[in-house]
């Protein structure tokens, strides 16, 4: 990219970008820029290739079901909603509706939006859809074949207790329990 083929993106100019990591899910680019400051600087960001999507099942008494697993990139086990990611050709819903069947084996009659997120938008522009789902039929989960998932069902009040007290740490779980709670959709 040339001084003439400068971009603007909002008050950041790009001087050059570089493409310098990809894969099915990511690609990571290198920026140098012009700050909205005026002065020179780099930025480097995450595009990802995928939607992230969460379910809240919640059941008629209240309940709701997590899943855990070892998360990678942390070393840590992790406590979270169903949840994965949506091709972006894909209705949010439908990716929604594939996730909670896949992961915990519930089928839902009922689908409520919770909403829409950017999980870490300093250096990403990972979107994140949420869903409340009612109207449960319990099934067989089906995992895909990187997953090794534990399945705990639990009244919403421990989820929502487990957000608080930091037994969840995953951002997306705690932002869309919280929304629910807040909202009124679940008792608590």
């Amino acid at each position: 990219m040339s001084q003439n083929d400068q971009q603007q993106r909002g008050p950041w100019t790009i001087v050059s970008a570089q493409s310098v990591y990809e894969n099915p899910w990511i690609r990571v680019d290198d920026h140098k820029v012009i700050a909205p400051t005026g002065k020179p600087g780099i930025y480097g960001t995450v595009t990802f290739k995928n939607r992230a999507i969460a379910v809240l099942p919640v059941a008629d008494n209240g309940d709701t079901w997590l899943v855990g697993q070892h998360r990678f990139p942390l070393d840590q086990y992790s406590w979270e909603l169903p949840m994965g990611g949506g091709p972006l050709d894909e209705a949010p819903e439908l990716a929604a509706r594939r996730e909670l069947q896949e992961e915990t084996g519930l089928v839902a009659e009922q689908w409520q939006s919770l909403g829409y997120f950017h999980v870490s938008n300093c250096i990403t522009n990972e979107e994140a859809f949420a869903y409340l789902a009612c109207g449960l039929t319990e099934g067989k989960p089906c995992f895909d074949e990187t997953e090794q998932l534990d399945i705990q069902r639990i009244p919403f009040t421990e989820a929502l207790a487990m957000t608080l007290d930091g037994r969840i740490t995953d951002l997306l779980t705690v932002a869309v329990i919280q929304r629910a709670r807040l909202l009124g959709l679940v008792d608590a």
